[in-house]
């Protein structure tokens, strides 16, 4: 009995150490892709950055491709739980968007200007845009859902773009507004939308 207990609590150990090596060596990706494009990443560089080896960078994902698809997986689930908000919590959701763009918005801002270079980080800008289109659908659920169509759809593009990384970048880099300033003013973009009457196509 005892060597059974010994031996199951063996197992737990290692398949909790191999999961936390697991995820060293995914933060050692995001945390390179905020400095080169992803084809420059390499990976003794990972392996250095994760505190482990080559060897053990492939054990775990089998190759470079695999890797780094299974960063992208974990970067968009990183954002994903940044930006969880209950849908009509305004409040919430501006807060959580403003710390999004403030925590990762100057590293956005460089992977889309290199997603013509590079057709790996294309498919992170593009997964980027998909989320932050269902975030808004989510949050924005209840007036959504009051317009018809078209009305809806429109409604839908003009509140992505209110709360757009372009729209931060815009007043928080290119203006120079600090970020609660940055907020109302995307906030007012929001709410001028919101009482507009129905958009259409």
């Amino acid at each position: 009995m005892r060597m059974t207990s010994t031996r199951g609590y063996r197992m737990s150990a290692r398949a909790t150490s191999a999961a936390q090596t697991r995820d060293r060596i995914l933060r050692a990706v995001i945390d390179a892709a905020q400095e080169k494009l992803t084809l420059e990443i390499r990976l003794d560089d990972v392996a250095r950055r994760a505190e482990t080896t080559v060897q053990t960078v492939l054990r775990h994902f089998g190759s470079r491709e695999k890797l780094l698809d299974a960063a992208i997986v974990a970067g968009a689930a990183d954002i994903a739980a940044e930006r969880a908000v209950d849908s009509g919590d305004i409040d919430s959701g501006f807060r959580r968007l403003l710390d999004h763009y403030e925590s990762r918005g100057d590293f956005v801002t460089r992977m889309v200007a290199q997603e013509d270079a590079d057709a790996r980080i294309r498919s992170i800008t593009e997964q980027g845009r998909r989320q932050h289109r269902d975030w808004v659908a989510g949050l924005f659920a209840a007036d959504l859902a009051k317009r018809p169509e078209p009305a809806r759809t429109a409604l839908h593009d003009l509140l992505v773009v209110t709360t757009d990384l372009a729209t931060w970048r815009l007043l928080r880099r290119d203006r120079g507004l600090d970020r609660d300033t940055t907020e109302a003013r995307m906030r007012a973009l929001t709410a001028a939308v919101l009482a507009a009457p129905d958009p259409r196509e």
